[in-house]
């Protein structure tokens, strides 16, 4: 750990941190950032849109500016002087001192935070600077968000051991998927991540999607923890989870693993489908057969729209069943012939299926 020398001028007092007789807070690498968010709280001070884009899960927002007062200044700072820039920073700061304290002590009853910023400079030490001052035990993270974020991309080209759960829409996969967990398999929700089911029906009953930036520091926080030496479930999907990509390295990885297609009897596929969506505002299924109109045509479109009015679940259900089916049997057959694998079982019991698979890997999967 490095004790900080102040090397930049606070915002704030313009001083230094040891004129003033302050204890030192503590710059740490990102790498100490996962134990120490066991008992510090995280601080990020970046503004509102930049937490928005993305942030360190589990961070509370405490914004040095806001938007508006963060072009004011960085247009100050180009265009006239860093001295202006720095008065105009503190008329904006002053009113806030008082109520940020107020706010971490709320957000942190064990005085203890972790502050960062972008790149941990001047807006990381102004703040800690104020913090400090009020008595809380100081750490600001080294690099600031854009060394995490450096750290998440690169973390997902440590190799692991994937295993990709396939098989038709209706096929209950994410069930499935969660009943291995519950079997003390390893596995990863993509699709729960996401808050996407992954099909132009994916959106219905989830929340809004997170960024794709934010969805990949979520993916992070699951991948890191994974046992390297086991095996891990992921549900097959295409590069993007509705509005969200999935990171290149973990992609690739994704490409490259044994997919294991799970062949469920159509019957019982239909069933799920009504069971899943047969609540849902009829509303929300007629925008989501319309997304698909230029991949079925509009005569089957009005099909299943008046399937849908009249309350026919299971007949349009089976018109997507045909459309999705030829999709999902095209990108299977892209799959390397040694690394496909089918399993034909006769429920779409979550619980039922996920022993199957079990043992389907255990007995034909060597190494997995």
């Amino acid at each position: 750990m490095v004790k900080l020398e102040h090397k930049h001028t606070c915002i704030v007092c313009k001083t230094k941190h040891r004129e003033i007789g302050l204890t030192m807070t503590e710059i740490i690498s990102p790498e100490l950032l996962w134990d120490l968010k066991k008992t510090h709280t995280l601080i990020d001070v970046r503004s509102p849109s930049e937490f928005s884009q993305g942030h360190i899960p589990d961070a509370f927002n405490l914004p040095l500016f806001n938007d508006e007062e963060r072009a004011k200044v960085g247009t100050l700072y180009k265009t006239v002087s860093p001295d202006s820039a720095f008065l105009k920073g503190l008329d904006f700061v002053g009113p806030k001192m008082s109520g940020f304290i107020k706010k971490v002590r709320k957000w942190s009853p064990e005085n203890k935070v972790l502050i960062h910023c972008w790149r941990g400079g001047k807006r990381s030490g102004s703040v800690a600077w104020l913090l400090n001052f009020a008595g809380f035990e100081v750490k600001i993270l080294q690099g600031g968000y854009k060394n995490y974020r450096h750290q998440v991309l690169s973390g997902f080209s440590s190799p692991k051991k994937i295993l990709i759960l396939g098989g038709k829409t209706g096929t209950g996969k994410t069930a499935v998927l969660h009943a291995l967990k519950g079997q003390g398999e390893q596995i990863i929700d993509l699709e729960g991540l996401a808050h996407h089911k992954g099909s132009a029906f994916g959106w219905i009953g989830e929340k809004e999607q997170p960024t794709t930036e934010q969805f990949e520091n979520n993916l992070y926080e699951e991948w890191r923890l994974l046992n390297p030496e086991k095996r891990i479930w992921v549900e097959n999907e295409s590069r993007n989870v509705g509005a969200v990509f999935i990171p290149t390295d973990f992609w690739f990885a994704m490409k490259n693993a044994p997919s294991i297609h799970l062949i469920v009897p159509n019957e019982e596929r239909l069933k799920h489908l009504v069971a899943v969506y047969c609540s849902t505002q009829k509303e929300d299924l007629i925008e989501s057969f319309r997304k698909i109109e230029k991949k079925i045509g509009t005569e089957r479109l009005k099909k299943c729209e008046n399937f849908v009015v009249e309350g026919n679940f299971a007949s349009a259900a089976s018109e997507a069943l045909a459309y999705y089916d030829k999709t999902y049997s095209f990108g299977f057959d892209g799959v390397a012939p040694e690394l496909r694998h089918e399993l034909v079982v006769d429920t779409i019991t979550p619980e039922e299926n996920a022993e199957f698979l079990i043992g389907f890997a255990d007995k034909n999967l060597g190494g997995y």
